[in-house]
C-alpha cells in the first residue's frame, strides 16, 4: 500500500504552509477535518493564528467565506437570517444569514449566549436551515471553523456537550517555533500574503475529494482496533464516561481523511492514531482535573496495534 499523494492537496497543504509557519500537523489535522466533511474547533489563546487559518483554509480552496463575531448580544437570526415584509410584493421574504456561505468562520464562539450557539447545531448536524416553518438547504461544501479562547477569560460561556459533539476535531495551534515567529516579524504580513495567495482547488473538486474519503478501505482488523480504542475510553478510571458511536464513526471518517491525505486508499493503524487525540479530546469527559489530551495518549499507548 506504497502512498499516492493527491497532488492538489500536496499543493493546497504547500500554499497554507506559506501562511500558517511551522505547524505542518495542525494544518493536516485542518485538511483532514474539511475533506472529512466535518467541523472544526481551534482553541487557543489570541493572536496565535486561528482567524488567519481559517481565511487561508477558504482562500485555497476557492470557497466563499464569512466570518461571523460571536458576542453577547448576537441573536440567532444574525446568524441564521430572517425574513423580512416587503411593501412592495405585500409579503414576507427570507433574507439568509452568513450561515449560508460554505465556510463560516464562528469566531470566539464561546462569547455568545447558550441559545445563539444552539443555532448552529441543526446546521452543523443536518446541514440545513429550518426559520419561519420553511427548511432551507446549505451550501456543499459546508465547513464550520469555531475559534474558543480559554474558558478562564472574561465574558466566556462553556460550550455544552451537544455542541462540542458536532465538531469532528478540536485542534490548537500554539505558540510558533522561534524561527518561524522571527518569520513572521521579517516578512510581509501574512493577510498581504493571502490576499495574493491563488486558489489551489475549487469547490466541485473539493467534494470529489470528500467523496475519495468514504471509498478509503478500512479492514476488519482497523475497524476491531477501533473498537478497541472506543471501549478502552469507556474502561479509563479517569473518564466520566467514554466514546459514544458516533464518536467512533468520527474517527473513522477521520482516519480515512488522513489516509487520502498521505496518499494511501486504505487506513492503517498509525493514521487512527494521528487523528485519535483530535477527534476524541474534546468528547471525553473528564474527572477531576485530568488532561483529556493525557488521557488519551495512555489509551494509544495500552491499546494493542493489530
Amino acid at each position: 500500500m506504497s502512498p499516492h499523494p493527491v497532488p492538489e492537496l500536496s499543493a493546497a497543504l504547500a500554499a497554507l504552509s506559506t501562511i500558517i509557519l511551522g505547524k505542518e500537523r495542525p494544518l493536516r489535522l485542518a485538511l483532514s477535518c474539511l475533506l472529512a466533511r466535518g467541523h472544526l474547533l481551534i482553541e487557543d489563546l489570541p493572536g496565535v493564528g486561528k482567524t488567519t487559518l481559517a481565511l487561508a483554509l477558504a482562500r485555497v480552496f476557492g470557497l466563499h467565506f464569512q466570518r461571523l463575531q460571536f458576542t453577547s448580544d448576537l441573536l440567532p437570526a444574525d446568524i441564521l437570517g430572517m425574513s423580512v415584509f416587503e411593501a412592495a410584493t405585500g409579503g414576507f421574504r427570507f433574507h439568509p444569514g452568513p450561515v449560508f456561505s460554505e465556510v463560516v468562520l464562528a469566531d470566539e464562539i464561546n462569547r455568545a449566549s447558550p441559545k445563539t450557539q444552539s443555532a448552529l447545531l441543526e446546521a452543523m448536524e443536518e446541514r440545513q436551515v429550518t426559520a419561519d416553518g420553511t427548511t432551507r438547504a446549505l451550501p456543499d461544501p459546508f465547513f464550520v471553523i469555531a475559534t474558543r479562547n480559554p474558558d478562564a477569560q472574561i465574558g466566556t460561556y462553556p460550550l455544552p456537550e451537544s455542541q462540542l459533539d458536532r465538531f469532528l476535531m478540536r485542534l490548537s495551534l500554539g505558540y510558533p517555533a522561534a524561527a518561524a515567529e522571527r518569520a513572521l516579524l521579517v516578512e510581509p504580513e501574512r493577510r498581504d500574503l493571502l490576499a495574493a495567495l491563488p486558489p489551489v482547488l475549487d469547490a466541485a473538486r473539493l467534494r470529489a475529494l470528500q467523496a475519495e474519503v468514504q471509498a478509503v478501505r478500512t479492514a476488519p482488523a482497523l475497524i476491531d482496533y477501533l473498537l478497541a480504542l472506543v471501549q478502552a475510553t469507556r474502561e479509563h478510571p479517569a473518564l466520566r464516561h467514554g466514546l459514544s458511536p458516533r464518536a467512533g464513526l468520527a474517527l473513522k471518517r477521520a482516519a480515512q481523511a488522513w489516509a487520502l491525505l498521505e496518499g494511501r486508499r486504505g487506513v492503517i493503524p498509525e493514521d487512527l492514531q494521528a487523528v485519535f487525540t483530535a477527534v476524541a479530546g474534546h468528547r471525553l469527559s473528564v474527572a477531576d482535573d485530568a488532561d483529556p489530551a493525557r488521557v488519551a495518549a495512555e489509551i494509544l499507548a495500552r491499546v494493542a496495534v493489530p
